[in-house]
């Protein structure tokens, strides 16, 4: 069991921590990491609509590159191996891990140890992080990336080439959250911090960060930091207010998903199965 209160006394005095403290210490950032792989602590869950920070689970990591040193993980034959502080998740997993875990993981998705994926997830050769969270049945295609601490719901589709921005410090910083049933298109990034409500659908190539606008086009609302439930996002500009003979970026609400855009976005479940 990891001991919050000696892991959160450590990080404020991380300066002046000698070899012997580190020492001590490691076991119970091992714990840390253990329960952060399994799903039992998260760096954000929410708490009555909202989602709320665990900024320990960050020092937690951090203090971690103290603690470990770099060392080579296994492979198989043929396959690269790694120079690093932290393992890959599946270093030591054996056919009856994965049967236990019920994932499917596609030869080319790397992992880190401290990353939870839920049963039913499929990882195509994609990039996990530490702390990130992946819920059941949500699939990370090919050369996605999920940075860490990043937080994505169930039955998420994270196409191809998409990045979920991760963050590790300022220690405050919200992680990005993807929750339940949003379809994030090929090529587009999301950071520092924002949150995708349920059911989103963001097209293809949309770029989101605390800054973007994103204008909803029947009403002209504009949300920063978040995309609202159910909203259909692709990628637009609009008049810059003191130079109107100019455009700047802006993600744009076109509509609210409906049946139609459901069955265009939908995972066949036979990919999950």
């Amino acid at each position: 069991m990891h001991n919050r209160t000696l892991i959160e006394d450590a990080f404020e005095r991380r300066a002046e921590l000698t070899e012997d403290d580190l020492s001590a210490l490691a076991p119970h950032i091992d714990a840390g990491l253990r329960a952060l792989d399994s799903g039992e602590l998260r760096a954000a869950r929410p708490v009555d609509g909202e989602w709320v920070t665990d900024t320990f689970v960050k020092k937690l990591i951090l203090l971690s590159f103290r603690t470990h040193d770099n060392a080579p993980a296994q492979a198989g034959a043929g396959q690269p191996k790694s120079y690093d502080k932290v393992p890959l998740k599946f270093e030591r997993w054996r056919e009856a891990d994965f049967r236990k875990a019920r994932i499917r993981v596609v030869p080319g998705a790397v992992v880190r140890f401290g990353a939870h994926v839920a049963a039913g997830a499929v990882l195509m050769p994609s990039f996990v992080n530490i702390g990130a969270h992946i819920g059941s049945g949500t699939m990370i295609d090919t050369w996605a990336t999920v940075g860490s601490c990043a937080q994505v719901g169930e039955r998420c589709h994270i196409s191809g080439g998409a990045g979920i921005g991760g963050v590790l410090e300022p220690l405050g910083d919200a992680p990005v959250v993807i929750e339940d049933d949003v379809f994030v298109g090929a090529r587009s990034e999301i950071a520092e911090g924002v949150r995708v409500r349920r059911g989103a659908v963001i097209g293809m190539g949309v770029y989101l960060g605390r800054s973007t606008p994103v204008v909803d086009r029947a009403t002209g609302q504009v949300f920063h930091g978040e995309v609202p439930e159910n909203a259909v996002v692709v990628p637009g500009s609009r008049a810059d207010r003191r130079r109107p003979e100019l455009s700047v970026y802006a993600a744009v609400i076109v509509k609210y998903a409906d049946e139609r855009t459901r069955g265009r976005t939908a995972l066949n479940e036979l990919v999950r199965d």
